[in-house]
């Protein structure tokens, strides 16, 4: 290792050497050449040619990159180029969603989406993803939950980390690996309002405890890349935030890879106001530790004119052109520039042939994704037999179904709920679809949805016809399935939204085939919690299906009919209405804490409707039942260094086999600082035979006790501490334990 270390340095320090100015700054521009583009009519040839580009995203066959590598294999330096690509669930075989891989619990799952995300990008010719996105998010207004793992910081750690492991390998530069890019420093998923692109004010303390960790896990577990947040940190755009890209990132997490600018964004430090111009913004990004400029010309037009006039030192530059060129050689692009696009005849004949997809992996993930929220009277599953309405603008949707950031999956091969139900029942039960709405009326929204690509489709049809179509195909069933929720479009980036319930379109639908009296089955199709109070009270059963993916349909069909047996869990909060958010599990408690037992009004609470969520984090219900034991402790007291073991005897009580996942929480309830009232540290997925019992138990260390204080120092101070195991957030049992006094030292904490 330390051998090849050396070897790395000293290559790239010759090379260094070499290169010009010219050729240093063009190093640091990372360019768009989307799908269909011609690179010698708009320049990308000539570019890469003389040098001025370091790296291409967008650019997504083999047959394509080739031409681009091409042409810097006839640049001076020969230095390649990396290609990289939004791969954030999937690249041709399209798995569910951020929230709905979240919503698994089952890191074997994550790995396998990651790893054969990785086959498959690297098959394409990519180098890099952009992935994994970790930002937490406590806000379901905010578009790109979707694309996140939800509001825990310890869950979004662990997935995180698993998904850099999968697509990385053993080794970086193995043809079928991918360099993993962590996204997006700091802390964009907290930006005011739940409004995309908006500041955030954050104390250092909650920053450090809640919104760091999951960066600096996938750091550890070996990202060499991170993409900076678009937003301002406590007034300081991230992209020129020299204390979080130098003294956190670098001097205190040891991180030794690159760091990319989001789209645009050193240029966007003009409109956040930190820079008088695109040369002063150019100038904060260099300095503050932003190597490469993502789609934009910010560095290549002001680099050289700010090394001329001194505002910008050599070390600089070569600093950041450094950081590039190890990526490269890691990548093993220096040794073979074509390692993953290999050699012509090896192209795929279709790039998007059948026989590229993973399709069995894609539909046990997008099933183990699949959250039952309600079951009443258990009308789920339904019989494959009779005659069954499906209903819903989402019920057909193929291109919804795949959900956001779907890279290079194609709809055509992407499973509907309606292609799924069909398959699943046969010539066995009588289908009937209507569409019955379209997924937003609203002619505004519906323009703004569709500006870049074409995202809802507005049937002709008035709107009452529509319903009314529904309504009949109602009345002749035995059930209605309705696929109702949001467009793809409608959770994605730039898709921000000051209310969260069912847009009316739909919510009038629903209302009409409740009337009919029929079973209602809703099945949610949706990247982010929704507020889901009449949904809940009126329907029958609740599905949460997020965005599933290539085989989503057939994974919702096979859940219906009961051919799996449901065990997502949410990693997110429902809430009653928008008017709770921001609303989590691990939230502070408060001096006036509102006891729904014994209700006072001088409490913190709301007078006009529950404190409580409709739906807490990590809910989810099975078509079997689940009994837990009480918690038992292997120890009363845990010395300093040493551990608990808090255990759990867990049994099916119901018919049929199933799985669950077991929560273990631990609440600090009296520390120098106010700590949340449960935090996540442990959880396992069990899967019991009817009948079966197993005991599940957890080992607790002191890392699990541990906090940031007021002080920014880490660490675990003594005093009782509570455990709290469970199927859920809520549904818990207790136990206690003490940590004992370190050894020498004076508690402050009063406990």
């Amino acid at each position: 290792m330390m051998r090849e270390h050396a070897a790395r340095e000293a290559f790239v320090e010759d090379l260094l050497r070499r290169m010009t100015v010219d050729e240093k700054i063009g190093q640091l521009r990372l360019v768009s050449v989307p799908a269909g583009a011609n690179p010698d009519r708009a320049g990308f040839n000539a570019d890469i040619r003389a040098g001025k580009a370091g790296a291409v995203f967008n650019t997504v066959t083999p047959k394509d990159i080739r031409v681009l590598q091409d042409s810097a294999m006839q640049s001076r330096l020969k230095i390649p180029l990396f290609f990289a690509y939004d791969v954030i669930h999937g690249q041709r075989t399209i798995f569910p969603i951020g929230l709905g891989l979240a919503s698994t619990w089952n890191l074997d799952a994550i790995r396998l989406t990651g790893r054969i995300s990785a086959k498959e990008a690297s098959a394409d010719g990519l180098d890099v993803t952009w992935s994994p996105m970790v930002d937490i998010s406590r806000d379901p207004r905010w578009g790109r939950n979707s694309e996140g793992f939800g509001e825990d910081t310890y869950l979004t750690s662990r997935i995180g980390a698993e998904l850099v492991k999968a697509y990385q390998g053993d080794d970086p530069a193995a043809s079928d690996s991918i360099m993993a890019v962590v996204k997006h420093f700091a802390a964009y998923g907290a930006v005011e309002g739940g409004r995309d692109y908006n500041t955030v004010d954050m104390s250092p303390q909650r920053l450090f405890q809640d919104y760091l960790p999951p960066y600096k896990a996938a750091l550890d577990a070996g990202a060499v890349g991170v993409m900076i947040a678009l937003n301002s940190l406590n007034g300081v755009p991230a992209t020129g935030d020299k204390w979080l890209l130098q003294d956190v990132l670098r001097k205190q997490w040891g991180f030794k890879g690159i760091t990319i600018s989001d789209h645009g964004a050193i240029m966007e430090m003009i409109k956040h106001g930190v820079a008088s111009d695109g040369r002063d913004a150019a100038r904060l990004a260099i300095t503050a530790g932003a190597d490469m400029s993502m789609s934009d010309t910010m560095y290549g037009d002001n680099l050289k004119p700010l090394l001329d006039s001194g505002r910008v030192s050599m070390a600089d530059l070569d600093r950041a052109v450094r950081d590039v060129l190890r990526v490269k050689y890691d990548l093993g692009l220096f040794r073979d520039p074509y390692r993953r696009i290999g050699p012509p005849q090896n192209d795929p004949p279709d790039v998007n042939a059948e026989s590229r997809l993973h399709r069995d992996a894609a539909r046990q993930v997008a099933r183990e994704s699949l959250v039952l929220l309600k079951n009443r009277g258990g009308v789920l599953p339904l019989r494959k037999q009779g005659t069954i309405a499906v209903v819903g603008p989402l019920a057909k949707s193929q291109r919804d179904m795949m959900g956001n950031w779907s890279a290079a999956g194609r709809p055509e091969q992407t499973v509907s709920v309606y292609q799924g139900i069909s398959r699943a029942v046969g010539d066995r039960a009588r289908l009937l679809y209507a569409k019955g709405a379209n997924v937003i009326d609203d002619p505004e929204i519906v323009k703004y949805l569709n500006l870049y690509e074409q995202d809802v489709e507005v049937d002709a049809a008035p709107p009452a016809r529509l319903i009314d179509d529904a309504v009949a195909a109602a009345r002749q069933a035995d059930v209605v399935v309705a696929v109702v929720g949001e467009s793809q479009g409608m959770a994605h980036e730039a898709s921000s939204r000051s209310d969260i319930v069912i847009p009316d379109s739909q919510a009038r639908l629903l209302k009409a085939l409740k009337a009919t009296g029929k079973p209602l089955v809703i099945v949610l199709m949706n990247g982010r919690p929704l507020a889901l109070t009449w949904e809940n009270d009126n329907a029958d059963a609740l599905l949460e299906a997020w965005f599933a993916g290539t085989e989503g349909g057939n994974a919702v069909a096979d859940v219906l009919f009961g051919d799996y047996n449901p065990s997502g869990k949410l990693p997110m909060t429902f809430p009653r209405s928008v008017g709770q958010i921001p609303i989590y599990y691990n939230h502070l408690n408060t001096g006036r804490p509102f006891d729904p037992v014994h209700p006072d009004k001088y409490t913190s609470r709301y007078f006009d409707a529950a404190n409580g969520p409709l739906f807490p984090f990590g809910y989810g219900l099975s078509y079997t039942t689940f009994a837990v034991s009480d918690v038992a402790l292997s120890r009363p007291l845990m010395p300093r260094g040493g551990t608990v073991q808090a255990s759990v005897t867990v049994t099916n009580t119901g018919s049929r086999e199933g799985a669950t996942v077991v929560q273990l929480y631990i609440q600090d309830p009296v520390a120098s600082i106010s700590r949340p009232v449960k935090e996540l540290k442990h959880f396992r997925k069990v899967t019991l035979k009817p009948g079966e019992s197993r005991q599940v138990a957890f080992t607790i260390d002191e890392d699990d006790l541990s906090f940031y204080n007021a002080q920014l120092h880490y660490g675990a101070e003594p005093g009782l501490f509570n455990v709290y195991v469970g199927l859920d957030s809520q549904d818990v049992k207790q136990a206690s334990f003490t940590l004992e006094q370190a050894a020498g030292r004076v508690s402050g904490s009063g406990s």
